[in-house]
């Protein structure tokens, strides 16, 4: 598992959007509106509320009218166009007035336990203007500007589990539909892109058309905070990613496909051809990658041939000379009709809590593990310039990870352990000829303590670990950031640089109305007026 592969990936219909719309659509789920007091320009407050799982969550949604000198997708930033939280059960007129307060502050409040998750989000003030202009003179909105852009809003931070007082996830993590990977973020995403339809409805005084709103998603600003979770949470990659290759090889296992399977694969792959040719960025060198791969896709595609013995199978070996993009375009393509022997790998994503393994006994055991998972990480020499040149570390001011150039920048002294290759090689290298018990290594090298607990993983966690030097000068950590939110189930990335992108989430997603039909037909959505 290298940057690069994770750099390339896709959304898959094991994605936590994907399965929680499924969830929310097997539960027949309606969403109320019980208050919306907002003034004719749109700013004041909006209660969205659903019964999911057999409980009822509740999407306070705050807005405000901010001076466009503070409008600023950057960590930074202290004042958004919006703000929500997402509230365990109903909240009275009391609660209500303690979320409007509190939730335009963010960071600088504090929260409870009845809230589950905190966001903000700024508008696409091109784009929310032009609809609202649109609305104000009878009239829909541009339908070129509508899928260029692609949103109204976009989040810039969405937070849960804990932080800043909000409920852990401990307090939720066994209620029906939210037992997976981030269902309450992804559920809060999906309620605020309902408030930005009807904000933008309501200041243009009209309806947009359906269409153009299934294709208006909520756009999402991410940074460098969003990769070391990766790092620190090696189980919950190693279910992501086993779920991921589970699936490719359950696909890749059928042994014929009928006429109906054959053609649906045939349509997603023209989709996806379609998609590439609307996925529009402004950094020169992703739009040339983009170009590349809709052009390798546009010859490739018309030769899978699914008529033949493991159809899939045989795509998948016919694609190997070719790049990460094309073979990552297509695992998710392959894995995208077979619903019936996929989706219940959804349930096998998050961390059971089950415990890391055995411990190696002995060091004998801890130099076989480390010669036989962690060959990648004994290679670099970390004490060259280029194999150590960057380092991790949380900023002050705003407790989020940050990336240093280490012969550049001062504070390297306070480095975050996210070096797991080094730190394992210089376990190997301190282990004696002599065999001794693991136990008695630690009491001599306790700071090797977080590379025995890796190699531990290891054997039972095969994609547990990230298979790169990540202080290298060469890391790049939009590899990461992308693996990540595929997984969420992003799309249209657009990378600002190589330590932040913005993205859209549900674009082409069901409306809380098309729930009762046919909820689960939007991998690679396109825009379809």
């Amino acid at each position: 598992m290298r940057l690069s592969r994770m750099g390339s990936m896709f959304p898959t219909r094991l994605s936590f959007l994907r399965s929680l719309i499924r969830r929310l659509a097997a539960e027949k789920v309606t969403v109320s509106r019980p208050v919306w007091e907002m003034c004719k320009e749109g700013f004041g407050h909006a209660v969205y509320s659903v019964n999911f799982g057999g409980h009822i969550y509740s999407l306070v949604a705050v807005s405000t009218d901010l001076p466009p000198e503070l409008r600023t997708d950057r960590v930074i930033a202290t004042a958004w166009d919006s703000s929500y939280v997402l509230y365990d059960g109903v909240p009275d007129e009391a609660e209500i007035a303690r979320i409007v307060a509190a939730a335009p502050k963010q960071e600088a409040a504090r929260f409870t336990e009845r809230d589950l998750i905190l966001s903000r989000a700024n508008k696409s003030v091109r784009l929310f203007a032009h609809v609202v202009e649109a609305l104000r003179a009878g009239r829909q909105p541009d339908a070129t500007m509508v899928r260029e852009v692609g949103y109204l809003m976009r989040t810039t931070a969405v937070y849960g589990n804990g932080k800043f007082g909000i409920a852990d996830r401990g307090l939720i993590d066994m209620r029906p539909g939210l037992e997976g990977s981030f269902a309450a973020e992804m559920l809060t995403v999906w309620l605020i892109r309902h408030f930005t339809h009807d904000l933008v409805e309501h200041v243009g005084q009209g309806v947009l058309d359906v269409t153009l709103k299934r294709h208006l998603g909520i756009g999402n600003s991410t940074g460098l905070g969003m990769a070391p979770f990766l790092v620190n949470h090696p189980v919950l990659l190693n279910n992501w990613m086993l779920a991921r290759e589970t699936a490719l090889a359950r696909v890749c296992a059928i042994e014929k496909l009928d006429v109906a399977q054959q053609s649906r694969l045939q349509a997603l792959a023209t989709r996806a051809a379609q998609h590439l040719a609307e996925w529009k960025v402004p950094d020169a060198d992703h739009q040339l990658r983009i170009s590349q791969l809709r052009k390798d896709w546009e010859r490739l595609y018309p030769t899978f041939d699914f008529t033949e013995h493991r159809p899939l199978d045989r795509v998948m070996n016919n694609i190997k000379s070719h790049t990460a993009d094309v073979q990552e375009l297509t695992a998710a393509l392959l894995i995208e009709p077979f619903g019936d022997l996929v989706d219940g790998l959804t349930e096998c994503m998050a961390d059971p809590g089950f415990g890391p393994g055995p411990v190696p006994c002995d060091t004998g055991a801890l130099r076989s593990a480390i010669e036989q998972h962690f060959a990648w990480a004994l290679t670099p020499d970390y004490e060259d310039h280029d194999c150590c040149g960057q380092f991790w570390y949380v900023s002050e001011a705003k407790q989020e990870p940050r990336l240093g150039r280490r012969f550049e920048e001062a504070g390297a002294e306070l480095e975050s352990p996210l070096d797991i290759g080094r730190r394992v090689k210089a376990l190997y290298r301190d282990l004696p000829m002599q065999n001794i018990r693991t136990s008695t290594l630690l009491q001599t090298y306790p700071d090797h303590a977080l590379a025995v607990s890796r190699v531990q993983l290891a054997a039972q966690h095969p994609y547990a670990e990230i298979r790169d030097n990540l202080i290298a000068a060469t890391c790049l950590p939009i590899d990461m950031l992308r693996c990540k939110l595929s997984f969420f189930g992003a799309s249209k990335f657009d990378p600002k640089s190589d330590r932040w992108t913005r993205i859209t989430l549900c674009q082409g997603a069901p409306l809380a109305d098309d729930l009762a039909h046919d909820a689960d037909d939007w991998w690679l959505p396109v825009f379809a007026p």
